[in-house]
């Protein structure tokens, strides 16, 4: 849900929810200019995440699909990325944003600098900024996790 927006949730079979809270980021600067004088706000967006198409991942094994649109409005995005039993990020990864996911399904092994810790489904990983990254998927089912991204928005105006 965007900001501000009312909201209900039902459900009459039970289900899971994740709620990420954060302040919007109205875009400034080139991203304010592309959208012109009355830039769109987000708008609420809902659907099957394995209805999404996969996305293309050169050099990967992993399925990636990103759940919100890629338009300039929205300052975050959720990525729901999908790894057999023994697939692995082939490289390390280090971002200039902090960001956090959550192991929704099966298990594997999350690195974070120099430090190893074995996930299962239901554990949230917080990472700061320019800490380096790389994870495997351990056992034997698919393991899927959600992560949140900044996106569309000066990463330095944040911390100005």
């Amino acid at each position: 849900f965007p900001a501000d927006a009312p909201h209900a949730v039902r459900s009459s079979d039970g289900a899971s929810i994740l709620v990420y809270e954060k302040p919007y980021r109205p875009p400034t600067g080139a991203s304010a200019a592309a959208l012109g004088p009355n830039p769109p706000a987000p708008a609420f967006v809902f659907g099957d995440v394995d209805e999404l198409p996969t996305l293309e991942t050169p050099g990967e094994t992993f399925d990636l699909r990103k759940l919100l649109p890629q338009t300039l409005e929205w300052d975050v995005n959720f990525h729901v990325m999908d790894f057999k039993p023994g697939e692995f990020l082939h490289v390390k990864e280090m971002h200039y944003n902090q960001h956090g996911l959550m192991l929704l399904e099966g298990m594997g092994i999350y690195r974070l600098n120099d430090a190893w810790y074995s996930v299962q489904a239901g554990d949230v990983i917080w990472m700061a900024p320019f800490v380096t990254q790389w994870y495997a998927a351990l056992g034997k089912e698919r393991s899927r996790y959600i992560i949140l991204k900044d996106t569309n928005r000066d990463p330095i105006e944040a911390y100005v």
